[in-house]
């Protein structure tokens, strides 16, 4: 998987560069046009427990769609560790849908290949207007200065999801504000089978998502002001260094951890074996998996030291899902019409409260069910302490590069290995080098 990441990665640069301008929807296999449009194909991004769940979630509500407009939505959920790679080999196959979800860090890298639809004011207007949506999450949608490449559908932050029962038998009396705090939590939590802290080292988009925080908490980026990478900082690598340690040197998570990519650290949490999870929205998980909302707490992501939220520390990227279409559909107006059904403010409260996410549109986000408690953390996160990830073209090409190499280290610490610094230095420098940089 690793290498056909990677390479997909590559493909996407040499596109970019030989000025590739889009490929073909999914509709051609469907029979759909803009005078009849009968079939839309969707890709939807794994959001629930499972895909299974997505599937239940989302049926009901495509059955709505073609109801009020005879189109029907021809639906696959895509697991994370998977859509990328997709994504990539769609803008140059042009074998893709006709409508599709996309993290919204990934943007800026898409949005260079030219294979997906500009939301111009035109198009916006089509949908009910720009004005409708959150500004920082239309400004995830695509680089500065740019027509936006897609459009928010469900806004995100990280949250510390923390077991109540766990923390309670650990003498444990409030979850941990700093690193060290979390630290000495995860140690009393870790014995007799259980574990501190559930981690996705497999997830390459997970691992950027956390060593991009924690290279922000030492005062670095992966990238300097001219876009070039800057992987081997020290910064950096004190960053990826400091992630992998939970496992290497503090023991606090489970080795089995290195290898998950689907969720098993939501699951572990959720079948009490692990005391906390770093995530972006857990509720509907923790629901299908038998917790009750009284079982689990939440708080803000830890910070080096102070409080979480003050004084702007950045405890969070700038997390989200856009739905997109690819510009060279047949049924170009049909996928207007759903990406205006999927943002209405009806489906907007409905789906963004199912999943435990934020609505990117404002009315919706006015609903009192996004004052509860946990999606309280992760609103005031993304106002107060959340950063967005690099918006440069290859962007993807650094998950890939750096999430691998993470992936490794994690591997390594699993087997045992040491995870030094001068390791970890060279696998981000081999990381670097893949980029061309």
């Amino acid at each position: 998987m690793r290498n056909l990441r990677a390479a997909a990665a590559v493909t996407l640069a040499i596109s970019i560069a030989a000025g590739v301008t889009g490929c073909g929807g999914g509709s051609d296999s469907g029979g759909g046009s803009n005078a009849s449009p009968k079939t839309l194909t969707y890709w939807a991004s794994n959001q629930g427990p499972n895909i299974e769940a997505d599937k239940k979630i989302l049926t009901p509500e495509l059955k709505k769609f073609e109801e009020q407009t005879g189109i029907k939505v021809k639906l696959e959920v895509v697991p994370w560790s998977d859509l990328l790679n997709r994504i990539l080999a769609a803008t140059t196959s042009g074998q893709g849908p006709d409508v599709l979800n996309i993290g919204n860090t990934w943007s800026a890298s898409l949005q260079a290949s030219g294979a997906l639809l500009p939301w111009d004011a035109k198009n916006f207007d089509a949908i009910g207007g720009r004005d409708r949506f959150v500004d920082s999450a239309v400004a995830s949608a695509g680089a500065e200065g740019q027509d936006p490449a897609a459009v928010p559908l469900y806004s995100l932050s990280y949250a510390l999801y923390y077991n109540k029962k766990m923390f309670a038998d650990a003498g444990i009396a409030t979850p941990p504000k700093t690193w060290d705090e979390l630290v000495a939590d995860g140690k009393k939590l870790s014995k007799d089978g259980k574990w501190g802290l559930g981690a996705e080292g497999g997830n390459l988009s997970n691992n950027i998502h956390q060593v991009f925080v924690l290279g922000k908490q030492h005062g670095a980026d992966f990238f300097d002001s001219s876009g070039k990478a800057t992987f081997t900082s020290d910064g950096a690598v004190a960053a990826v260094k400091q992630y992998v340690d939970f496992m290497a040197k503090d023991k606090i998570v489970a080795p089995g951890n290195a290898e998950y990519a689907q969720n098993q650290s939501l699951t572990d949490f959720a079948k009490g074996r692990t005391g906390m999870v770093l995530w972006q929205a857990a509720a509907s998980t923790f629901a299908a998996q038998g917790m009750k909302p009284e079982d689990w707490g939440v708080a803000p992501v830890p910070v080096p030291s102070g409080t979480p939220g003050q004084d702007k520390q950045i405890n969070s990227m700038v997390a989200g899902i856009n739905i997109a279409v690819f510009k060279n559909t047949k049924n170009i107006d049909g996928a207007k019409q759903f990406v205006k059904f999927m943002t209405s403010d009806a489906e907007q409260k409905l789906l963004n409260k199912t999943y435990g996410a934020i609505p990117p549109v404002k009315a919706a986000q006015a609903d009192e069910a996004f004052g509860a408690p946990d999606l309280a953390v992760l609103r005031d996160t993304l106002s107060t302490s959340a950063a967005p990830l690099p918006q440069v073209p290859n962007e993807s090409q650094f998950e890939t590069a750096v999430g691998t190499a993470v992936k490794d280290l994690w591997a390594d610490a699993a087997a045992g290995k040491p995870v030094t610094t001068e390791t970890v230095k060279a696998a981000l420098e081999k990381a670097q080098q893949t980029m061309g940089q």
